[in-house]
């Protein structure tokens, strides 16, 4: 009889789990982005906000933005939210991979649940006007004397990450410059105050297109579409590829079978047509990773950003 009722208990509990993930979602989902509005962050967000309702029609999602920490604080409320899949994030590369390295964060990529991701912004690397070099080789090729001053959007940040770990990849040195936001650095590099910097596709076509910046190269793996004339570092024999990301995450905890709806629901939003068509117009580049392949996405940039923090002494520095 024993025996019986605890069967009969684990049957019950298991069904009831089963119950309440297939009602999920019975209330909005409210999803904290770490960024003031009108970033790329937050209006890439609300676009996947307006295709997960259009697509899940008796569903809501709501983008609450909170600012502060360079990210962190807005990522810190998802990671400790409830576990109950009403409350999550915006990942962003910035505040999950690089601040916990930093220091100051009450949380780490192991706290993070990676449901999947939808958009990458792309980097690539220009020389500025007057710059004594205007193609990749040339580049290489002045960097292996001089340390050419690179800009970036600010210490510790993505493009800063970016531009030192490729030049220990390809063996060069440089001499990063970081600014207060990539606007300065643009200013700067449009001045001819800089040799080169880290730039969006975006940023750099219509500077490009003024004779303001050279695309020197991608970090892609290949060539895009939008410099079809621009090559990798790949192609040139440097393993570098490097770009900021865009996803959904949440805290460890949920229940499974609300995260497999959730990782359902992502890949459904990413690959929609018209969600497709909404981003790549913003000048993101969608791309949808499930949340196994998001997750090992953020360890080797974690890696990747370990290993230049520690060579510029900046490992931990805000514990």
């Amino acid at each position: 009889m024993f025996k019986t009722a605890l069967l009969g208990a684990a049957t019950a509990a298991i069904a009831a789990t089963g119950a309440l993930a297939a009602d999920y979602p019975q209330r909005p989902i409210q999803v904290v982005v770490p960024y003031s509005a009108g970033g790329s962050t937050d209006l890439s967000m609300r676009v996947v906000a307006d295709a997960f309702e259009r697509i899940f029609d008796d569903s809501t999602m709501v983008v609450r933005n909170q600012p502060g920490g360079g990210g962190a604080i807005g990522s810190s409320a998802a990671v400790n939210a409830r576990p109950d899949g009403y409350t999550l994030g915006a990942g962003a590369q910035g505040p999950l991979v690089i601040k916990p390295l930093i220091g100051g964060t009450d949380y780490q990529l192991d706290d993070v649940e990676f449901i999947g991701l939808y958009a990458r912004s792309l980097q690539v690397m220009v020389a500025c006007a007057d710059a004594p070099f205007a193609d990749y080789d040339a580049f290489i090729e002045y960097a292996k004397s001089d340390a050419p001053q690179v800009g970036n959007s600010g210490a510790g940040g993505a493009n800063q990450i970016s531009a030192e770990a490729f030049a220990d990849a390809a063996g060069i040195s440089i001499e990063s410059v970081p600014f207060n936001g990539s606007s300065e650095a643009r200013t700067a590099c449009i001045g001819g105050h800089i040799d080169a910097m880290v730039a969006s596709p975006a940023e750099a076509k219509a500077a490009s297109e003024a004779g303001q910046m050279t695309p020197l190269f991608v970090m892609e793996d290949e060539r895009i579409d939008l410099f079809p004339d621009t090559p990798t570092a790949v192609e040139k024999g440097v393993d570098f590829t490097w770009s900021s990301w865009k996803g959904l995450i949440g805290p460890k905890g949920m229940d499974e079978a609300t995260v497999a709806w959730l990782r359902d629901a992502v890949e459904k939003v990413a690959t929609d047509e018209e969600f497709v068509k909404t981003l790549t117009d913003m000048g993101e580049f969608v791309t949808y990773e499930n949340g196994e392949e998001f997750e090992a996405r953020a360890r080797k940039d974690m890696e990747t950003t370990k290993s230049v923090l520690e060579k510029l002494d900046m490992l931990g520095m805000n514990n």
